[in-house]
């Protein structure tokens, strides 16, 4: 690590910030150094993206003062955040898919030459020596929208550098990355570390923080509650401070004998996608479904549903065969929480209401009019039952933080009271305490006899959570693992290393 001066080089001092009734921020402190990766964590809500939309200049505080190398900064705008050398990078790029690299790279601040001119030949030059830095190649005439995501990031963080950035904001960065991508952004930070680039690194994924920090500083209802070095804390430390109550587990399983089959999937197929897939989910159990990106877990799982086609086999449902339909599906006891709740779950715009009841309209119809005493009853039933922050039926979904919008979207299958639930991701880009309520759920689900098919590119969740694991590469399942196995034997699954390892 790059040799930290004694005098931070930012400085944010008793910041508050109160938005109508909801005091936001209450005097919070951070600092930053050279050289520094500085982890701020905290639940959906605890006022993360309020501080740092100080920094970016996106608010201004009602109180406190920002301090850079000690000299205090009034930061009016994004504009001049990004002039005093402060940029920040969320999950959703901020670039324009159409435009190449280099295009992307200069938008808004192109050098010019004589008579207005563009100069290429400088800002070829200049994305150059800044791609060095990173030491990546990236082909700078190419069409950013046919990179990725994860190209997408490095043009991003290249942007940042090419404007001088000296502290850069990483705002759920690897949320949509797959795990190679994850690995290569974590050695461009380490890479920038020993630069002297001072980095403020904004994650769910816990294990993250361990392996990329040196700090780490906690926000809890809009207040700082712990700052450490990395190095002294543990996981269980952060999430005591997080959540402000001890979590026994983060996978709260009660395991019991299954059932009858509830699904079976027999020989499903399609071109290009998957091949032979083979599955039953029983009452009572959990199976997981391990794979890395791009393995065809989410391919099959919208098969089964009737969203998309397939080719070949049969999907049976309480021993009847399901249609390729999905309201079809649903009628007889099938639901899927699929993995982008914000494009598929949920429609943001509308109410908490609206939403949860959308998948049961046809049963709150009255005389050709909708029951509006009937949706709220159910509304606020599963407002309770998920335990839903804050409990108003009528707020935008917008307006929840993300592990609220996914509760939203469990509440709107669950009214359709299904018998076997599909889970894509189910706690992706939530935080822990809302990780940990989503798992309970899902344990007395299956106490109720639910069978649950579950999703999940974490690890250790599929682990904790699933009583058989199913593991793909390549469109097909290559593992069926019992509960307790290695990790690394599933890994080695995943990758294709482990061929055919079914264990029964």
């Amino acid at each position: 690590m790059a040799e930290s001066p004694t005098s931070p080089l930012l400085e944010m001092e008793g910041i508050y910030k109160r938005f109508g009734g909801v005091q936001a921020l209450k005097g919070v402190n951070f600092d930053l150094r050279q050289g520094e990766v500085h982890a701020l964590v905290g639940e959906n809500g605890a006022g993360k993206s309020t501080l740092i939309k100080i920094l970016s200049g996106a608010y201004q505080p009602d109180a406190g003062t920002v301090r850079l190398e000690g000299r205090t900064v009034a930061i009016a705008d994004p504009r001049l955040a990004r002039a005093l050398g402060i940029a920040t990078i969320y999950q959703e790029t901020s670039l324009y898919p159409d435009l190449s690299v280099l295009e992307n790279l200069f938008i808004g601040h192109q050098p010019r030459r004589g008579w207005g001119r563009l100069d290429w030949a400088a800002m070829q030059r200049r994305a150059r020596e800044v791609f060095v830095q990173l030491g990546v190649e990236l082909p700078l005439t190419a069409r950013l929208g046919d990179l990725g995501k994860a190209y997408a990031q490095l043009v991003e963080i290249a942007k940042a550098l090419v404007q001088k950035a000296r502290i850069l904001v990483m705002d759920e960065a690897t949320a949509a990355l797959t795990a190679d991508d994850v690995e290569r952004l974590f050695g461009i930070i380490r890479g920038l570390r020993e630069q002297g680039v001072a980095i403020i690194y904004i994650s769910h994924r816990l294990e993250e923080v361990f392996r990329v920090a040196d700090r780490v500083t906690v926000l809890r209802d809009g207040e700082r509650v712990g700052s450490e070095p990395v190095a002294a804390v543990d996981q269980d430390w952060l999430i005591r401070r997080m959540v402000g109550r001890e979590l026994h587990t983060l996978y709260p399983r009660n395991y019991r004998s299954p059932g009858k089959v509830l699904l079976e999937v027999r020989g499903l197929s399609r071109a290009g996608a998957f091949a032979g897939i083979d599955l039953e989910v029983h009452e009572g159990e959990i199976v997981g479904l391990a794979g890395l990106v791009g393995s065809g877990r989410s391919e099959v799982v919208r098969a089964i549903f009737g969203i998309d086609p397939y080719d070949a086999g049969t999907v049976r449902l309480l021993g009847e065969s399901l249609p390729q339909r999905p309201w079809a599906a649903v009628r007889k006891g099938l639901a899927l929480l699929p993995e982008d709740r914000s494009r598929q779950g949920v429609i943001l715009a509308m109410t908490v209401r609206a939403n949860m009841t959308l998948a049961v309209l046809r049963d709150l119809q009255r005389g050709g009019f909708l029951d509006e005493a009937k949706e709220l009853s159910i509304t606020e039933r599963f407002i309770q039952a998920l335990q839903l922050r804050p409990p108003h039926p009528d707020l935008p979904v917008a307006s929840l933080s993300g592990g609220n919008q996914q509760k939203v979207v469990l509440g709107k299958w669950l009214a359709t009271e299904p018998r076997v639930l599909i889970l894509d991701e189910p706690t992706q880009g939530v935080d822990v305490g809302a990780k940990a309520e989503i798992h309970q759920l899902m344990d007395r689900l299956v106490g109720q006899g639910m069978g649950i098919l579950m999703i999940s590119s974490d690890l250790p969740e599929v682990l904790g959570m699933a009583d058989r694991l199913l593991v793909m590469h390549r469109g097909k399942i290559v593992a069926r693992l019992p509960r307790g196995s290695a990790p690394d034997v599933v890994m080695r699954a995943a990758t294709g290393l482990l061929e055919e390892a079914h264990v029964r």
